[in-house]
């Protein structure tokens, strides 16, 4: 970890005394605008955060880990949860969440009143963050773990899958099993970084075998069977010729999976279908799914395992891949 950024620190670079600086950030009304100002934005460009805990407590931590996530809305993310708070039941340590909404600037404010609790640790999934937060996460005095990806620059622990190479696995499989006229539908949302990387990977082994997709839908929100419906009859219409769709998320290939058994639909004969995820939905339909798991509770496992291992004391770096799976099921 590297030096802890303080108050005086600030105080010193805007040129003001350390109760000025003090006030200043708590926005007490006897301080000048213009002070307030400059100190506010010294404090952002360096990424410090004030300390919310008062007296005797300043100088040490809360029992909390933070976890920072950009929606609950599927079970991609809880499952990730789930095997931090297995890991953390036997501690003191317990989980709080913030949800971002796939937004930076909500990701930063997250970020600052996390950290200004002083928790023992921060999961923030991602790698990819503004300016202000990655200064605040790299001068954090706890572990932080990112998590989920490992495609970019992790600021400290890192334990993930890579996109890029989960998309290229999945080309790779629906190339050996014969396809070649293949869509794709997913999400157009610009700061779902990971599932912008699966679509690059897929694309890119698709092209070192003289493909490119034959025809793709890109849809704004969240995830939803009747989306992948949708989309589904959408991209079907207007491409008939279409061998196989590779979806985005598993949710999505469940509604592509309805659409054909509306329909009447052979799956794989008329239409091939592949997802991501390994969600617990995909169990108890009348035909097993391809996907891929990306071993969302073992990161959460993991990460966990790592601010554990931290507490006290200045762990080395750890930076863990894992390799993502991919089980054809029965609609390739």
């Amino acid at each position: 970890m590297g030096k802890k950024l303080l108050l005086k620190d600030i105080a010193k670079l805007a040129g003001v005394s350390e109760m000025t600086a003090s006030r200043a950030m708590r926005g007490a009304q006897d301080v000048s605008e213009s002070t307030r100002k400059k100190v506010e934005q010294i404090a952002r460009d360096v990424g410090y955060v004030p300390n919310r805990i008062a007296g005797a407590l300043a100088s040490k931590t809360v029992n909390l880990v933070g976890v920072v996530v950009p929606s609950l809305n599927s079970s991609v993310f809880p499952e990730v949860l789930s095997g931090i708070s297995s890991t953390l039941k036997a501690t003191a340590l317990k989980p709080v969440i913030g949800v971002t909404g796939y937004d930076l600037q909500e990701e930063e404010e997250v970020i600052r009143e996390m950290l200004s609790w002083r928790p023992a640790g921060v999961v923030i999934a991602g790698l990819e963050h503004n300016d202000t937060a990655r200064k605040m996460l790299a001068n954090a005095d706890c572990p932080v773990v990112e998590v989920m990806d490992v495609d970019g620059d992790p600021i400290k622990h890192c334990v993930g899958i890579s996109h890029l190479d989960a998309g290229r696995k999945m080309a790779r499989t629906i190339l050996k099993a014969g396809y070649q006229r293949i869509g794709f539908v997913g999400t157009k949302m610009p700061q779902d970084f990971r599932a912008e990387k699966r679509m690059q990977g897929f694309e890119l082994e698709l092209k070192e075998a003289g493909l490119s997709l034959f025809d793709q839908e890109l849809y704004s929100g969240v995830s939803s069977i009747e989306t992948g419906n949708t989309l589904t009859e959408l991209l079907t219409q207007r491409s008939p010729e279409l061998e196989c769709i590779y979806f985005s998320s598993d949710v999505l290939s469940i509604g592509a999976y309805m659409f054909c058994l509306s329909k009447g639909l052979s799956v794989p004969k008329d239409l091939a279908i592949a997802g991501f995820n390994n969600l617990n939905l995909l169990k108890g339909l009348p035909m097993p799914l391809a996907t891929t798991d990306a071993h969302r509770f073992e990161i959460g496992q993991k990460a966990a395992e790592i601010i554990l291992a931290a507490q006290g004391s200045d762990s080395p770096v750890q930076l863990l891949k894992l390799e993502p799976e991919i089980t054809t099921g029965r609609s390739l």
